[in-house]
């Protein structure tokens, strides 16, 4: 099956890649607010599918694809964000090319449609892992590299429900998506890899906002600065405490957040892990980072300990104060039985042989 034909004026969506915790949800409200630029808050549906598209067979047979297509709408209604507009399954198929990214992108189509926007974007900051799968089927996409000090981004993933809690584990993961986005800016250049440190971006909103629409080719939009009096900021802000800074105004007090929220062995542990790369990036961590990670690595043991009580902390905490706790249960309970699903698909044809010999 040849590839989809983009509707015209939707040639060019905008990606946010980099790694969670890194103030993507401020971002993505900041586009949002542009006239031009519908982005919803992400279901993560390439995370998700991908490792599973295997299972669903050759994408080019339409029963193959309305089968990825119907899972990937069932991530989408169980969303812990649920999105205001309903996505015609039908249309998704016929609209599609044969790949995962081609129904997903087909997906946030008709959110782009329904939103009357001539451009979609994608908050999911996984995508960093899909890239050249953007450009295949969108060669004028444009990728914003977000990135923060990687301190912070442990101090915050350690109180957040999203991401790994324990600060190590963050780092290492931290680590290997800017590696990753690092290597796309080299592979297709700062035309269609846009580098933004999430620091200028809180101290200076305006500047920062406006070398970026430069890049997206958009004309700067006050209300990208007044992004929390939107509905959607309010909304997300009323779901979940991770995302409750999302419905206040820009602030720069959350740098260097770490000083409070991380231990001085979690601090050595995060910088000596992400050395020498976020020196590269602005961001100096002085003699926390001159040990090698193998130095200040805690053992296995003590990981799974450490990340079993943070974990625990976390859960009970959202559990009493998130809208969306359940929501998010449901999403998990989905993804688990997709997962369950594809691999008894890959496994039964190969046993199918045995059991009628018995």
């Amino acid at each position: 099956m040849s590839a989809a034909v983009p509707p015209p004026g939707s040639a060019r969506p905008v990606l946010i890649i980099g790694t969670e915790r890194s103030g993507s949800n401020l971002l993505r409200l900041m586009l949002d607010a542009h006239p031009a630029i519908a982005v919803p808050h992400p279901p993560h549906l390439m995370r998700y599918l991908a490792p599973l598209a295997a299972s669903y067979g050759d994408l080019g047979v339409a029963a193959n694809r309305t089968r990825l297509a119907r899972d990937a709408l069932r991530i989408v209604r169980a969303h812990l964000h649920p999105w205001p507009h309903p996505v015609d399954l039908a249309r998704v198929v016929r609209e599609s090319d044969a790949s995962t990214f081609g129904v997903v992108a087909a997906i946030y189509e008709q959110y782009r449609e329904a939103e009357d926007k001539p451009r979609w974007g994608c908050k999911s900051t996984f995508m960093v892992d899909h890239i050249d799968e953007v450009l295949r089927r969108y060669p004028d996409a444009r990728f914003v590299w977000l990135v923060r000090d990687p301190l912070d981004v442990a101090a915050s993933a350690k109180r957040a429900v999203f991401g790994p809690s324990m600060p190590y584990r963050m780092a290492r993961l931290w680590l290997r998506e800017q590696r990753c986005a690092d290597a796309a800016l080299a592979r297709h250049g700062p035309a269609v890899v846009y580098l933004l440190r999430y620091e200028d971006l809180v101290t200076e909103p305006e500047g920062a906002l406006n070398e970026l629409c430069s890049f997206l080719g958009e004309p700067m939009h006050a209300g990208m600065l007044h992004h929390h009096l939107t509905s959607g900021a309010r909304r997300i802000g009323a779901l979940a405490e991770s995302w409750r800074r999302a419905a206040q105004p820009v602030g720069a007090d959350r740098i260097g957040a770490h000083r409070t929220g991380l231990t001085a062995a979690e601090r050595r542990q995060v910088a000596a892990v992400a050395a020498p790369l976020a020196r590269r990036l602005g961001y100096d961590h002085g003699s926390d980072a001159d040990a090698a990670p193998e130095e200040v690595a805690p053992s296995m043991v003590a990981m799974a300990l450490r990340s079993a009580g943070l974990r625990t902390v976390i859960e009970v905490r959202s559990l009493c104060r998130d809208r969306n706790y359940t929501r998010r249960l449901r999403r998990d309970a989905t993804v688990r039985s997709l997962r369950l699903t594809a691999w008894a698909r890959t496994r039964v044809p190969m046993e199918l042989p045995q059991l009628r010999t018995r």
